[in-house]
């Protein structure tokens, strides 16, 4: 992979996605994947995996942190520059997830939709 990989790891779900909403719209990259952790600094720790070119990455990385910082707290964040093939197989292995999570959470939505459908329709009756 010629391209860069940018990790940001902050502590809540609310400071992740604004470090994502930041760094997405400071270049052109895209999110390979994200992890959840509980008990990291005594908290939850929700980390961003973020995907493109170098200077791109470095860019977004540096956004997303500076914006985060503002609302909650960043545990740690680094930028792998044009990373070993082996950790494009992490990448790979991190968008798998990625889509799985993606696919998981639609079926989810689905079924909400459908269990409020049907309540309302006995409510109606």
């Amino acid at each position: 992979m010629k391209a860069a990989l940018g990790l940001i790891e902050a502590i809540g779900l609310t400071t992740a996605i604004t470090a994502l909403d930041a760094a997405s719209k400071a270049a052109d990259i895209k999110l390979v994947g994200y992890e959840k952790v509980i008990g990291a600094g005594k908290a939850v720790s929700v980390t961003i995996q973020i995907a493109g070119d170098v200077a791109a990455v470095k860019a977004s990385v540096d956004a997303g942190v500076a914006a985060a910082n503002k609302i909650g707290q960043v545990l740690s964040y680094h930028v792998i520059p044009r990373p070993h093939e082996e950790v494009d197989l992490l990448i790979k292995a991190f968008e798998k997830n990625l889509k799985s999570k993606d696919q998981k959470s639609l079926e989810g939505m689905e079924e909400n939709k459908k269990n409020k459908d049907k309540k309302t329709k006995k409510e109606e009756e």
